[in-house]
């Protein structure tokens, strides 16, 4: 196998210093704030310039897969994720860190991560052909049903209702509306000038997440509640090594859906951990304890958005296709170094690529050591006065802001945002809907709108949008996950009110 062939290349002088500083540099870059994968990725290819097309290659794909890997620290320890893939990890991450559990809940990521990004990197080396001919399947109405499908899990997911889940997820596909029409280039909702080129996720996402955090613990240092809100606990890494293995179904379940979803063009892994958190919640036994501090959500969520990360390479180096927005800048470094994907990529530039692929998948190995190495080391993270990392995040929110566009009206709408979601937050809503509504809205409007211009030219639109495997497959799955989602409800309800009526007759 070719893979075998190439392996020691990996493991050469050079490449082998990149890659362990790519992992080590990758970690730390998405533990900041604001860095996503894709920024990290960009900023980093003009240091691809002066090397070989074998070394900047890997340079730019562990940085992908340990930024990924990285962003659950400030998710579980600080509550911002560090990406948006990260965001479902948030959702049990941080109760888990606020009940003495934060080194569990960290060793959890970084085992999952390395688990389902090395299921990730196979289903790319074995099976990229037959794979990159399922993407291409993909056409507007295959993306607007996996969109809505997405949709489906906004009630769930860190509100105290389904209802005002649906109202936040509702309120953020409306933000997902403002600036221009894609395909009529008209303005909507564009009420000043600081809109007129829309809400970017990134400024969304850290002003969601990051601001009400920096409120909250601004407000605890001027209550004169300055000391740890946690501690650290020590825990065995061997220990959390047996009981993450011991996950299989959790496991299983959140490398699959990332591997599939990293297949979808576009689609990127904030989707892939998304579904799967709500995938795992459903099929649990106790579904209740989801967003309480439950292990088996931070696994499901971590192994999905790193198994994402090579499957999404499969259409980007077979067809020229990116699986994410990340594997879309990758996809410029590609062309920079002078390599055209296509079957012929494979044949011609045989040693560049599987040299690639073999540094990837060891990459899955390192950010998972030096990941628990790194959970080791949080605990000076958790001493830090709040007053001094409230300013911190501040200053790393309003400048992982800026550096996207380099646009003041984004630091505007990124703390407009934040302080709207400050106080709404009191009232039960979360900001994992906002974010969700944020993400599927163009994905779904875009589509709906490509299908509705092809539509007419075939049978109309109801045969194009309901007919065929794929539409069939997944409007099919958005049925079961809305009922299986109303079910969970009811029962969750049922168990409150016979614990509240066991509790009263007991007194």
């Amino acid at each position: 196998m070719e893979l075998l062939t190439y392996l020691p290349e990996v493991f050469s002088g050079v490449n082998l210093v990149i890659l362990i500083l790519g992992t080590v540099v990758g970690l730390l870059l998405g533990a900041m704030p604001g860095v996503s994968p894709t920024m990290a990725v960009a900023l980093l290819i003009p240091f691809t310039f002066q090397m070989d097309a074998t070394s900047g290659l890997i340079l730019l794909g562990v940085i992908y897969a340990s930024t990924v890997a990285g962003g659950a620290v400030s998710a579980i320890l600080v509550n911002i994720p560090g990406a948006p893939a990260n965001i479902a990890t948030i959702l049990d991450g941080h109760p888990m860190a606020k009940s003495g559990r934060a080194t569990e809940a960290l060793h959890y990521c970084f085992i999952s991560s390395g688990i389902g990004g090395v299921l990730g990197v196979l289903v790319l080396i074995f099976f990229t052909p037959p794979l990159a001919e399922l993407a291409l399947r993909f056409g507007p109405s295959e993306l607007f049903w996996v969109a809505i499908l997405g949709v489906t899990v906004i009630g769930s997911l860190g509100s105290a209702s389904v209802l005002k889940g649906l109202i936040a997820g509702a309120f953020g596909i409306w933000i997902s509306l403002i600036g221009f029409n894609p395909i009529l280039g008209t303005e909507r909702f564009v009420f000043t000038s600081h809109l007129q080129g829309g809400v970017s996720i990134v400024p969304a996402l850290i002003g969601l997440f990051a601001i009400p955090q920096v409120l909250y613990m601004v407000e605890s240092a001027w209550r004169g509640q300055s000391g740890e809100e946690f501690r650290m606990e020590s825990r065995s890494i061997w220990r959390s090594v047996r009981y993450n293995l011991s996950r299989v179904r959790t496991l299983s379940l959140g490398s699959v859906v990332g591997a599939i979803v990293g297949l979808i063009p576009g689609a990127g892994g904030q989707i892939a951990g998304l579904l799967a958190y709500d995938q795992s919640k459903k099929f649990s036994k106790n579904p209740e304890n989801y967003g309480k501090g439950e292990a088996d959500g931070v696994i499901s969520s971590e192994s999905a958005n790193n198994a994402m990360v090579g499957s999404s390479l499969v259409p980007m180096l077979s067809l020229g296709i990116p699986g994410s927005p990340t594997a879309a800048v990758l996809l410029g470094g590609l062309l920079i170094q002078g390599l055209f994907p296509g079957p012929d990529l494979f044949t011609q530039h045989g040693q560049v690529v599987w040299t690639f692929l073999g540094a990837l998948l060891a990459a899955q190995i390192l950010l998972m050591v030096f990941g628990l190495y790194i959970s080791s080391l949080s605990r000076y993270v958790i001493r830090i006065p709040k007053q001094y990392m409230a300013g911190a995040v501040a200053v790393l929110a309003i400048f992982g802001t800026f550096s996207v566009q380099h646009s003041y009206s984004d630091v505007l709408v990124m703390l407009v945002l934040g302080t709207g979601m400050y106080f709404a937050m009191r009232y039960g809503f979360g900001p994992g809907p906002v974010v969700l509504g944020i993400i599927l809205g163009p994905i779904a409007e875009e589509n709906l709108l490509q299908g509705l211009i092809i539509a007419p030219a075939l049978d109309g639109p109801v045969p194009y949008f309901f007919t065929g495997t794929i539409n069939i497959v997944l409007i099919s799955l958005c049925l079961v996950s809305v009922g299986y989602s109303i079910y969970s409800e009811l029962k969750i309800r049922s168990r409150r009110r016979a614990a509240q009526s066991a509790e009263a007759s007991g007194k």
